[in-house]
């Protein structure tokens, strides 16, 4: 419900309808209401990035095969681009003044992660970091670029683009 209709949109009335529960419900469970269920959709989603983007990224014995796996990933999570990233849309919208700092975090945790993973792949610290907020930027606008024109194969081909730009040909195998 966060998805589509953003953190003021996504009214009680609208996720009691979605899951089922009451109000009272989703209050027991949720004593902190729509912030405390926000939070929670942000813990699964930094939880999910930590271990299947950031730590293989950051710790990968190949990096070349980290940045890969992290492009594969990308797609599938966000449904090759049919799929918003929330995180991204909370940073676009009142969501930002209340949750800016997990925001910032995600991004940041995710550049430098992907920085690193280059560093280690023999590029150098500045142009790692570069390179990482460039793919991080590339992959957020293709995930726009991708909804408002409806065309869900624009953000496999960004993808695959990105691909050549973080791993140069002749180093490594093609996935």
């Amino acid at each position: 419900m966060f998805r589509e209709h953003g953190f003021e949109g996504a009214s009680l009335s609208l996720l009691g309808a979605r899951t089922g529960l009451g109000k009272g419900s989703l209050y027991h469970a949720f004593p902190g209401g729509k912030v405390e269920m926000a939070e929670a959709v942000l813990d699964a989603i930094e939880a999910w990035f930590e271990t299947r983007i950031y730590a293989p990224l950051r710790e990968g014995a190949d990096p070349h095969a980290a940045i890969r796996r992290m492009l594969r990933e990308t797609d599938a999570y966000f449904r090759s681009g049919g799929r918003i990233c929330l995180v991204g849309a909370f940073a676009l919208t009142e969501g930002r003044d209340r949750f800016g700092d997990r925001i910032g975090r995600y991004f940041a945790v995710w550049c430098d992660s992907l920085a690193d993973a280059l560093h280690r792949s023999g590029v150098g610290t500045r142009e790692a970091a570069e390179l990482a907020e460039e793919a991080i930027a590339a992959i957020q606008g293709g995930l726009v670029l991708a909804r408002a024109t409806r065309d869900s194969a624009t953000f496999g081909r960004i993808l695959v683009r990105l691909e050549g730009r973080l791993i140069p040909a002749g180093t490594g195998a093609a996935r």
